[in-house]
């Protein structure tokens, strides 16, 4: 009869990957040559990515209007096509301003990142990955995915003391358990957040 059981499925948690380091994005950023417009584009592209934790495809979809510096936030597209905004830390902020007003072309195309040789169109979800493992590349670290950059910013945000509610907010997940897993998360802390989340506590 033993043939005749179906096997049980072998699930394994999938190892979280190493954290890229505050270090490291420092080299990242640092890598870009701030004396020629691709440098200043590309650094540009790197801190919402690093700081904000934005995906690939949020950064390519920003546009012209989807920065206000009167307010002090950025507006962006997220998931399901959904409007977020999220404050925009002054180093962000000063990048992509210096970015527009130095290198940024203003004819044409409304996207806030362009290519850097004509047609000066805006950049694909792609092109954002690419300027991610080109810093690598000049940086000397191993290649990374631009997502392990979103998981640098949830690690940042929790060595400066933000809790995990936060951190969420950050990101943008729906739940704390998305969040927990962007890193080393105690049980404790996720069962107190999760708790009131779902209406446990009364």
């Amino acid at each position: 009869m033993a043939d005749a059981v179906p096997a049980v499925a072998g699930w394994r948690h999938r190892p979280l990957p190493p954290i890229v380091g505050a270090g490291d994005v420092a080299r990242l950023l640092g890598s870009c040559d701030r004396r020629t417009a691709t440098g200043r584009r590309d650094h540009a592209v790197l801190l919402p990515l690093t700081r904000l934790g934005l995906r690939t495809g949020e950064v390519a979809a920003l546009t012209v209007d989807d920065v206000d510096r009167r307010t002090g936030e950025i507006q962006l597209r997220g998931k399901g096509n959904r409007y977020e905004r999220l404050p925009l830390p002054n180093e962000v902020g000063q990048a992509i301003a210096d970015y527009c007003r130095r290198v940024r072309r203003r004819d044409g195309d409304r996207g806030l990142f362009l290519h850097a040789r004509a047609p000066y169109r805006a950049l694909s979800s792609s092109a954002v990955g690419h300027i991610v493992t080109r810093a690598c590349e000049r940086a000397g670290l191993p290649r990374l995915g631009a997502h392990r950059l979103r998981h640098a910013a949830a690690d940042a945000l929790r060595r400066a003391g933000a809790p995990l509610f936060e951190i969420g907010q950050v990101l943008r997940h729906a739940s704390p358990v998305t969040t927990a897993g962007y890193g080393s998360i105690s049980t404790a802390e996720l069962s107190a957040v999760i708790m009131p989340w779902s209406g446990g506590a009364r």
